[in-house]
Formats: structure tokens, C-alpha cells, sequence
């Protein structure tokens, strides 16, 4: 027992330095920490070196590592601001995901997987990073930008959508039937999940958040430590009403990060309790599952499922652009401005893996397919720096690219 302690924390140790050094090179060639854990997946992985196996610790790590980044992806969504996004941003979060996630389902169709597999492949094609587009976006400088605020709008409401069909796609899966009770049965689930949350969330955590801080101010025994307990103990409820109602955990964590942010806590709190999660999700929980991720790729669909493989990246690249850049026509902005927000939209990370992981882990898509769609994520991801670098070229020379300050269009 005492060996195989020894051996899963030997394991621990050497992931977490693959993780930490290859993230950092990552890092200073201008790209997401993601895309060098998952790197070091690949190579010290099964897939090339062997050097890493996946082991019972890594796994439990891995799943906390999922609930971790959801409740963090749920406390950099400011609900406020979702109400508050204009036509623009929605229209083309509404583009950015329909027209991408029609054309992932036909070709699951067209490819002949389940209709489950098919339902995973377009909500993966559909998939955006919020967390992505923000890092890429202030390395650029163009955050004070129209096209930024349109797309970080739009990937923001786009996140939240995603989830939400994610939702009832895993409900369906689960049942894996379209008798019409059972549909039903889902669907109430999901309505009673959500329901629940809502009232959680509006009516009693801010009220649970006032007693704690009159306790902190009269008693002196509420610290910080125990406000950030009380937070995952909130979001841990929240992932266990998600499991009750037969829906993924991380649709829980999700919800418990928006309302931790929206509760109103005082400022000082909420920063602690938003550091601590970040830290621990991004230091040790998601680099053990991103590179845990790796290990499970294959390169055999480099020989075995080529073409399907570039035609599904194809696939993904165009239909976001696409999706992005049509809707984009009947707003304000200029028919190059909508095609860099086309680019900016393609960069999936994080959460097409994760919907790919739930995917293979529930087995509705097989390896390969779950191969495709990471090297998918890593691959618009990569080239999101790149187009959008190309794009606001562009908008300089034809004097389109306008700042949201002053509103006028800045010249080269």
C-alpha cells in the first residue's frame, strides 16, 4: 500500500513538472499555459515516450481539475454584463455557435457516429475559450478595442450557451433514448436543476454572504479561509444538485462560480476567494487533467483518419468565421470587422476539451474521435494569435479599426 502511494505521488511529482515547464514555454511564445501541459501530455505520455502512465490519483486529481476550471469559468462571468450585452455581441454569439454546431452535426451524420456523438461533435465545433480570447486580446493591445468588446461579448454569452446545451445534450445521452416520457423526465430535471440554482443563487447565498460578514465584524472568527470553505462548499452543492438531476458536475460548478460573483460579497473577500481558486485549479488541479488529456491521444488518425481529421478541422475553423462574419453583416460593424471577430471566436481551448473529455469518458465518442477534437482545440486555438494579428492588420490599412473611448477609428 505504502509502495503504491509512493509510486501515484512519484507520478504527481512528474506531471506537475512536465505541466509547470512546458506551460511556461508556452507561456513565453505567446500561447495559452493549456497548450504546453497538454504537450507534455503527448510527449512524456503513452503516445511517445512512455515515461507517464495514468494512475488512480492523476484521475481523481483530473476530475477536480474539470470542477475547478468550471467554477472559475463561472466567476469570470459577470451576469450584469450578459443582460447587458447589445444586439451585437448576442447576434453574433447566436451565429457563432449555430452555424458552427449544424455543420459539426452533419458531419457526424454524414461520418455515420451515433446521434449522441454527433450532438458532442457539433457542441465541440461550437465551443469558444473566454478565457483564451481575454489573454490573447491584452497581449495584442487591443482590448480597449470595438472588435474586442464584440468578442469578448460574444464568447462570453457563447460560454454560457454552450453549457447550457451541453446540459441537455448530456441529459439525452444519459437516457439514451427519445421515449417521449423519459424525454420529459430530462427535461424536468434539468428545468427543476435550474430552478433550484436560481433561487439559491438570487434569493440565499447573498443572504448566507451578509450573515458571515456580521459574523466576521462582531465575532472576529469569520476569516478568509473560512469564507473561501464556505464557497466551495456552495459549489460543491451546486455540482451535487447537478448529479441529482442527471447532469454533468461541471454544469454545477459553473453555475455556483456566476453566482459566487454575483452575491455581492465584499470585495476584499470575493478577491481572496477568486485567487485561491484560480491558484488551485490553475497550479495543480488543471495541469494534472491537461496533461492527463494528453496521455489519452492517439496519432493514429494521422494514418488512419487523415482526411476525416482535416476535414473536420476545416470544418471547424470556417464554420466559426462563417457563423461569426454573417452575422455579423446586419450590425454596426464593418464586413472586416466581422471577420476578425471571426477569428478571434475560433480559439476553443478549454472548453472543447472539456466537452470532449466528458464525451470519451461516457464513452459516446470513441479515442479517435476524442484525438480529433483535442488536436481541434489545440490547432484553432494556436492559430487564433496568428489570423487575428493578420486581421488588425487589415482594419489598420482600411482605417476600421475603432476604439470604444473616443469611437473613432484610429489611423496606422
Amino acid at each position: 500500500m505504502v509502495e503504491t502511494v509512493s509510486i501515484d505521488l512519484l507520478s504527481l511529482l512528474l506531471v506537475l513538472t512536465v505541466a509547470w515547464v512546458f506551460g511556461a514555454l508556452a507561456e513565453r511564445v505567446g500561447y495559452p499555459t493549456m497548450m504546453g501541459e497538454l504537450f507534455a501530455g503527448i510527449a512524456f505520455g503513452p503516445a511517445l515516450l512512455g515515461v507517464l502512465h495514468p494512475s488512480e490519483l492523476l484521475s481523481v486529481l483530473s476530475e477536480l481539475g474539470v470542477f475547478l476550471l468550471m467554477v472559475y469559468v463561472g466567476m469570470e462571468v459577470d451576469l450584469r454584463e450578459l443582460f447587458g450585452l447589445g444586439p451585437q455581441a448576442l447576434l453574433i454569439a447566436f451565429g457563432a455557435f449555430v452555424i458552427p454546431f449544424g455543420m459539426g452535426y452533419a458531419a457526424g451524420v454524414w461520418l455515420g457516429v451515433s446521434a449522441g456523438a454527433a450532438l458532442f461533435l457539433g457542441l465541440a465545433m461550437a465551443a469558444t475559450s473566454l478565457a483564451t480570447k481575454s489573454r490573447i486580446l491584452a497581449d495584442l493591445d487591443l482590448l480597449e478595442t470595438r472588435i474586442a468588446n464584440v468578442l469578448l461579448g460574444g464568447a462570453l454569452a457563447s460560454d454560457v450557451g454552450v453549457l447550457i446545451v451541453f446540459a441537455g445534450i448530456d441529459s439525452y445521452v444519459t437516457a439514451g433514448t427519445l421515449d417521449p416520457t423519459e424525454l420529459g423526465t430530462i427535461i424536468l430535471q434539468a428545468i427543476g436543476f435550474f430552478a433550484v440554482t436560481l433561487l439559491l443563487g438570487y434569493r440565499f447565498l447573498p443572504l448566507a454572504w451578509r450573515y458571515i460578514e456580521r459574523q466576521r465584524e462582531r465575532y472576529g472568527f469569520v476569516d478568509r479561509t473560512t469564507a473561501f470553505t464556505f464557497a466551495l462548499l456552495v459549489s460543491l452543492l451546486f455540482a451535487q444538485l447537478a448529479t441529482l438531476a442527471e447532469l454533468h458536475m461541471i454544469i454545477g460548478g459553473f453555475m455556483a462560480g456566476m453566482f459566487l460573483r454575483q452575491s455581492d460579497v465584499e470585495p476584499g473577500l470575493y478577491e481572496h476567494i477568486r485567487v485561491v481558486i484560480y491558484d488551485l485549479a490553475m497550479g495543480l488541479f488543471a495541469p494534472v487533467f491537461f496533461v492527463t488529456v494528453g496521455f489519452q491521444i492517439t496519432f493514429d488518425v494521422f494514418s488512419d483518419s487523415i482526411g476525416v481529421l482535416a476535414g473536420l478541422v476545416t470544418i471547424a475553423f470556417l464554420g466559426k468565421i462563417i457563423g461569426s462574419w454573417l452575422f455579423a453583416l446586419p450590425t454596426s460593424l464593418t464586413s472586416r470587422e466581422g471577420l476578425v471577430v471571426g477569428f478571434g471566436m475560433n480559439g476553443r481551448g478549454t472548453v472543447e476539451i472539456i466537452i470532449a473529455e466528458v464525451a470519451f469518458r461516457a464513452g459516446v465518442i470513441d479515442q479517435s474521435l476524442f484525438s480529433i477534437l483535442v488536436f481541434i482545440a489545440v490547432f484553432t486555438t494556436a492559430l487564433v494569435p496568428v489570423t487575428v494579428t493578420w486581421g488588425v492588420r487589415l482594419l489598420e490599412n482600411a482605417d476600421e479599426l475603432v476604439y470604444v473611448d473616443s469611437m473613432t477609428t484610429v489611423e496606422d
